[in-house]
């Protein structure tokens, strides 16, 4: 046989194999089968097509302002594409390696089992997750506050990187665009609901192939924070009211009546001091404001990095005589801070709204809950 025309017959099997591989793509238009249907969250949503595999992962309103932004990741399964014309980021099967733009990204991993497909985290000292501490030689720190490293990031060899925005799309966005990187924004922050930051699980869950550990993971923090929440309604308590933060500069900032630290303190049976913010953003009242209203409250909350009932006269001499700071009614989310600084709070509190809650009502109203020592909170001595 002729050696040319057998080589250009092989030629043309192996493309015409690879052809057959990649199965035809459905329209946009039809990416609207819902996969999976938030109860909670407001930001994200999973759509397929008839008779496709692939799916489209939705990130609505990614950061503060964005409300008609929606950013989406295309995950191409048994060798579909992606639509004609679709602008949005593309991954294969499942992300594998995964770098992680923030600590509540780790924690959804974690509930997933998952945390060894982290390859890359941004401030890594700062991260209170035992496994990622564990494998602190062997996870890259690609940097934080805009000093990223981009020869690490490249290094890290990643198939998706997680970001998030607060007031505006993520400083690297345009690199990774330039890079050819894929990624996600997970808009947990932008959640008020504690139920639906949690609920950011299952969009991860998607994305790492792994809905049914979703499930397990999910399912059952709305039925321990709701039956929680409704024992508290029921018990018709008199609702403590409650002060929260401490001065950053010459103001003290007060988080929105609808956001989610008050609707974790509603939900606990207490009562937010301060009703006058209903935007969507925390506001700044001057000190004398925040002197009255610390007068007035029963409890006082989140006292930033302060330990002890010292350290608060001492940093805000002025509420030494509040019956609050006399009382001792003083409580901080700092019980699991590491040498850094981390809060694990901050971390992995994203994915138990339920021990948030129940840490609360054990402030609250103590008689409701069992002896459960607190797992976020501490009482400053």
């Amino acid at each position: 046989m002729n050696i040319r025309l057998y080589a250009y017959t092989i030629i043309i099997a192996i493309l015409s194999a690879l052809a057959s591989c990649r199965q035809p793509s459905a329209a946009a238009d039809e990416f609207t089968v819902e996969c999976y249907t938030p109860e909670y969250a407001s930001g994200f949503s999973i759509v397929g097509a008839p008779g496709q595999s692939s799916v489209i992962v939705n990130t609505i309103g990614p950061w503060q302002g964005a409300d008609s932004i929606v950013t989406q990741l295309f995950i191409a399964r048994n060798g579909e594409q992606p639509p004609a014309g679709f602008s949005g980021q593309v991954i294969t099967d499942e992300a594998r390696r995964i770098v992680t733009m923030s600590s509540t990204h780790i924690s959804m991993l974690d509930a997933l089992g998952l945390t060894d497909r982290i390859v890359a985290v941004s401030g890594k000292n700062f991260i209170t997750n035992p496994d990622i501490a564990a494998r602190r030689d062997e996870i890259i720190d690609v940097g934080y506050d805009g000093n990223y490293n981009y020869e690490l990031l490249i290094a890290a060899n990643p198939d998706l990187v997680l970001l998030y925005g607060i007031y505006g799309a993520s400083q690297l966005e345009s690199k990774l665009d330039e890079l050819n990187i894929p990624y996600m924004y997970v808009g947990d922050y932008i959640e008020e609901s504690p139920l639906g930051k949690a609920e950011w699980v299952m969009a991860l869950a998607e994305v790492t192939g792994s809905l049914d550990r979703g499930h397990e993971a999910w399912d059952s923090i709305p039925q321990r924070y709701n039956a929680l929440k409704a024992k508290v309604a029921e018990s018709a308590l008199d609702a403590p009211s409650v002060m929260l933060n401490t001065p950053y500069g010459d103001s003290w900032f007060m988080p929105p009546t609808g956001s989610y630290q008050i609707t974790l303190l509603n939900d606990a049976g207490a009562d937010y001091i301060y009703k006058d913010n209903d935007t969507n953003t925390s506001l700044p009242i001057d000190m004398e404001q925040a002197y009255l209203l610390t007068a007035s409250a029963d409890m006082w909350l989140n006292v930033g990095q302060l330990k002890s009932i010292e350290e608060v006269k001492k940093s805000c001499p002025k509420m030494a005589d509040t019956r609050v700071v006399k009382n001792g009614y003083i409580y901080n989310n700092t019980l699991r801070v590491n040498e850094a600084g981390g809060n694990d709070f901050y971390e992995s509190g994203i994915m138990h709204p339920d021990l948030v809650l129940h840490d609360l009502v054990k402030i609250f109203h103590p008689e409701l809950v069992d002896d459960t020592p607190f797992y976020y909170y501490t009482k400053l001595d």
